[in-house]
């Protein structure tokens, strides 16, 4: 008996029935619907028993595992059924699905692993990916990835994209799929700015915020702040300064049964106050909430390709996740979002989120498809093509791990994949398991896997956490930091097959086998330098002076910052150096060194840039010298070279096209990309250079233009002109913006007399930013709309400075008259 869904009140309803048209004609549909349209809930049940999926199961992909519990229960109990029956769900480390489950809600990393074993997704008819305009990194990873099952192995498999706030035209573009579109139904919402919210001071800016909102708004109250530090003390603050007020915190790393609590109704009637992190932005539903206060910040995690590090950043958030989280409030009735920021700051965010394949590590997806057979990424269905460098770097890592081999993936490359973990940990399991260490291992990948159980004070010491964890198993209170962490630990020695070992910890074994997942963080005293540590990959390090660990002259860093200079050590062990002979070797090397004034040739003994001994050699040979340089730039270019304002300009010119034209194949000329690819286009050019002032003297505006092909450099030209001329003649240089957004003209407000429309690059599409001048050159008026300009606001800017510039001319139709380049007098002449 099919599931009737319209026994419900909820927008999806009203397009079900044209999906299920468009689906049963076509394998690929987009939806777009707002949040509460009820599309994650309704749809499955209203689609699994379609003709067209021949009994298979329907899988719906959620960014996270809150929202895969949350909607997998819904639909259970909508069904009248237990979870794990009709519907079931998958997570990491956790599962509940039969033989009966036809509706399978799962993380999307689940999916890839799934393709990966069973690439025509046997049994599988279609895929549902919600929250799609979320782009995280597993979503993108698994549309590539269903997207070549689709198009070589299952044209029957159809895939649904549902989102809220995604750039669509460019999606439809991609996929060449239709579109429904769900109107929703969200009701009205008052939009109130605040004041500019202050990042030290975030928590308590929140939460007077939040009393204030207490004091002029009926309802609850839902919070949004960047993470757990700031979430925790808000609600603190909160809860010392209010009574009779229920305050929940709600955020990834808190147990389910709090979780719980935060989403349903107050068991006592009470008005709540929910602070959460991005994680209640969509997907979940917090019955009662009326009022949203946004602190404007969310955390991600970004790769730093310098350091080859990760780490979690505060970021400003874009439009449209302004959109979903004040959309929150306009759920039940009418609503109120407080904005912690001002109406100028809001119109200049981005429009859409950074999808997290442009920042995130790269190690995870490059394995995938290695495994899946893929060589050029540029052979799937990419919405954003990860970049090259990231990959590049990826790959490396990858070979390093013995992953990878001539570009292929190898056994032990295909045994790291099969791991539900980072390739880092997977080659430290495997190692351990070869070396007899696994029960150690285990608990190692577990401790790095979370957040450090151990306040600060204790050490930097990775041994201490482990004899903390393992005195946690053998005593009676249970619960606390170390749960969630013997859970994980617990999981990988059931999927290895090893018991628990609670014996004293070898801190030398923990040291050799953090080396494997981190060969490039071996890291060695420096001398005369208390504490601080060089690393093999170049880099430096250090710790407090105090820490027990800070005598050793060798370490393995497993945890540290990517500041700038010396980074921070949070979390290493100690090593004996007589472990590292593998790691040892001869190398004949020719390095720039600037300050010694150019390349230095050396037969050096050393584990990766720590070198143990040195011997000089004879000059080097001209393509020694330019791959030397060639390989400085990458780390030191931005300065050896004369990247000056013509060349940032170049630069912008092409990024600006780039936006435009987001599906041309315009190249990255981002300064990072061109340092770590100068080898392509920089090579001929080192021929005869030995000193840093030669390099200076590149001319790099001829030598990148000479890399764009004859047919590009007239595109250029055409698209992103350097100069346009206006009414008076003059050819006006314009200048171009770093994010792409639209050129500056800066031109006298005379010389474009008789001009009626903005000029326009981009074959008349695009209009240019206009900065007005006074004669004086001094800014009048900014305007993207010179024909409304001179309709209204130019009449007060001529008021103005008719007065400053009395022996010029300052019509009372602009429109219409001659431009002028100088003075009235100097061109009646």
């Amino acid at each position: 008996m099919a599931f009737d869904y319209k026994q419900f009140d909820l927008p999806i309803t009203e397009v079900i029935s044209e999906i299920q048209e468009q689906l049963a004609n076509n394998n690929t549909l987009i939806l777009n619907a707002p949040p509460g349209a009820g599309k994650s809930t309704l749809l499955p049940l209203a689609l699994f028993e379609e003709a067209w999926l021949k009994g298979q199961k329907i899988i719906l992909l959620e960014p996270r595992r809150l929202a895969v519990k949350t909607i997998a229960h819904r639909l259970a109990s909508l069904l009248g059924e237990e979870v794990g029956k009709t519907v079931g769900y998958r997570i990491r480390f956790e599962s509940r699905v039969s033989a009966d489950t036809r509706i399978e809600i799962l993380t999307e990393g689940i999916l890839t692993r799934m393709l990966q074993s069973d690439n025509e997704l046997q049994g599988v008819g279609m895929v549902i990916f919600d929250e799609y305009h979320e782009r995280s990194i597993h979503s993108d990873v698994a549309m590539a990835l269903s997207r070549e099952t689709q198009s070589v192995l299952r044209p029957d498999l159809r895939i649904l994209i549902m989102s809220a706030t995604l750039n669509m035209p460019e999606l439809v573009h991609l996929l060449s799929a239709p579109v429904v579109q769900s109107q929703g139904r969200q009701y009205p919402i008052d939009i109130i700015y605040t004041a500019l919210n202050d990042e030290g001071m975030m928590a308590e800016i929140t939460a007077q915020t939040v009393l204030r909102a207490l004091k002029e708004q009926k309802g609850d109250v839902l919070v949004f702040l960047p993470g757990q530090r700031e979430i925790i003390k808000c609600g603190e603050i909160v809860r010392s300064r209010t009574n009779d007020i229920e305050v929940h915190e709600l955020y990834g790393k808190l147990p389910q049964s709090k979780q719980q609590a935060a989403i349903r109704p107050s068991k006592t009637g009470k008005r709540k106050v929910v602070i959460a992190s991005a994680i209640a932005e969509t997907s979940l539903t917090i019955e009662g909430v009326t009022v949203v206060v946004d602190s404007g910040f969310g955390r991600t995690a970004q790769f730093d390709s310098k350091t080859g590090l990760s780490g979690l950043r505060t970021i400003h958030i874009a439009k449209d996740s302004a959109d979903q989280r004040a959309g929150r409030a306009g759920r039940l009735g009418p609503g109120t979002c407080y904005r912690m920021w001002t109406k100028g700051q809001h119109a200049q965010l981005n429009a859409h989120r950074v999808p997290e394949i442009m920042e995130a590590d790269l190690a995870p997806l490059a394995l995938d498809l290695a495994k899946w057979g893929i060589s050029d990424v540029n052979d799937l269905t990419w919405l954003s093509p990860p970049p090259k460098f990231a990959m590049h770097q990826a790959t490396d890592l990858l070979e390093n791990l013995n992953a990878i081999e001539n570009g292929k993936i190898t056994a032990h490359g295909k045994r790291m994949q099969k791991l539900p973990c980072h390739p880092r940990i997977a080659h430290l399991l495997l190692i351990a398991q070869e070396e007899g260490m696994s029960a150690l291992a285990t608990d190692i990948a577990a401790i790095l896997e979370e957040r450090d159980p151990l306040p600060k004070e204790v050490g930097v010491d990775i041994n201490l956490r482990i004899e903390a964890l393992r005195r946690y198993r053998t005593g009676k209170n249970k619960g606390g930091k170390f749960s969630r962490i013997e859970k994980i630990a617990s999981q990988y020695r059931k999927m290895i097959g090893v018991k628990t070992s609670n014996e004293p910890v070898d801190e030398f074994e923990t040291g050799l086998l953090l080396v494997h997942a981190y060969p490039e963080r071996i890291a060695f005293a420096r001398p005369g330098n208390n504490a601080q540590y060089q690393l093999a990959n170049g880099k430096y390090a250090m710790m407090d002076y105090k820490d027990d660990l800070s005598s050793e002259s060798w370490l393995a860093i497993a945890h540290m910052n990517a500041r700038e200079g010396t980074g921070r050590i949070f979390l290493a062990s100690a090593l004996d150096p007589t472990d590292l002979k593998p790691f040892l070797k001869e190398v004949d090397t020719n390095t720039w060194n600037t300050k010694r004034g150019g390349v230095v040739s050396t037969r050096d003994t050393r584990i990766g840039s720590i070198v143990l001994k040195s011997i000089p050699l004879p000059d080097p040979s001209q393509h020694e010298i330019s791959m030397a340089i060639s390989k400085a730039l990458i780390k030191e270019g931005e300065h050896l070279l004369n990247f000056n304002s013509k060349v940032q300009q170049w630069q912008y010119r092409i990024q600006t096209i780039r936006k435009l034209h987001p599906t041309s194949n315009w190249p990255d000329v981002s300064t990072p990309h061109l340092l770590q690819t100068n080898s392509e286009w920089l090579l001929p050019y080192l021929s005869g250079i030995k000193k840093p002032e030669a390099l200076k003297k590149i001319n790099l505006v001829e030598v990148l233009k000479n890399s764009l092909d004859y047919e590009q450099q007239k595109e250029l030209k055409k698209l992103a002109p350097e100069h346009l001329e206006v009414p008076s003649g003059s050819s006006i240089r314009l200048e171009y913006q770093k994010n792409g957004s639209a050129p500056v003209l800066p031109v006298r407000i005379q010389e474009v007399f008789g001009l009626s429309d903005t000029p326009t690059i981009n074959n008349g599409q695009t209009a240019v930013l206009m900065h007005l001048l006074s004669p004086g050159y001094k800014p009048a008026q900014i305007t993207s709309d010179l024909r409304s300009f001179w309709s209204s606001t130019y009449f007060d800017v001529r008021k103005e400075l008719r007065v400053r510039y009395k022996r010029h001319a300052w019509p009372e139709d602009p429109s219409n008259e001659p431009a002028i380049r100088g003075t009235k007098r100097q061109n009646n002449r």
